[in-house]
């Protein structure tokens, strides 16, 4: 999307970091809105998803993807020097330099208490729910689409 800001394509975009900092940073952009704050504090607004079908074939390669993520996270919980590093370290064009690295907002995934890949379904169900209440979804389950219990995810 930064891209599409500098070419005039788009007026405004909605962007995670590191591409916002990014933005701001070589572009001059202006941060509208944070949305995560207030009432939308750890709203969830991004996921993983694979098929039920893709998950029961494909146990092990799913297992390690958990894993791989939740070591991330705990890795940039304790760390901030090594979420920065990682950002600058990433492949282009996905990279940031150290500057922008140092002043991003870094995202907040919840490190699983339960088992690997477990996931908060009241969580994602408050995503729902809002989509109901403001865009006029109608009603639904997310339960529908998780694995096993009401609280273990893959699908």
């Amino acid at each position: 999307m930064t891209g599409e800001l500098k070419s005039a394509a788009v007026s405004a975009a909605v962007m995670p970091e590191p591409y916002a900092s990014g933005a701001e940073e070589a572009q001059g952009g202006v941060p509208l809105a944070d949305l995560d704050q207030g009432a939308t504090t750890n709203f969830p607004v991004e996921g993983y998803v694979v098929t039920k079908k893709w998950a029961a074939e494909h146990p092990r390669t799913l297992a390690a993807f958990y894993r791989a993520l939740e070591q991330g996270q705990r890795i940039a919980d304790v760390s901030r020097a090594a979420a920065e590093q990682a950002m600058v370290d990433m492949p282009a064009p996905f990279g940031v330099s150290a500057e922008t690295a140092a002043v991003m907002a870094l995202d907040s995934y919840p490190v699983s208490t339960g088992p690997v890949g477990s996931v908060d379904k009241i969580r994602l169900q408050r995503v729902v729910d809002v989509m109901r209440q403001f865009l006029g979804f109608g009603k639904f389950d997310i339960g529908s689409m998780l694995m096993g219990s009401a609280s273990s995810a893959g699908g």
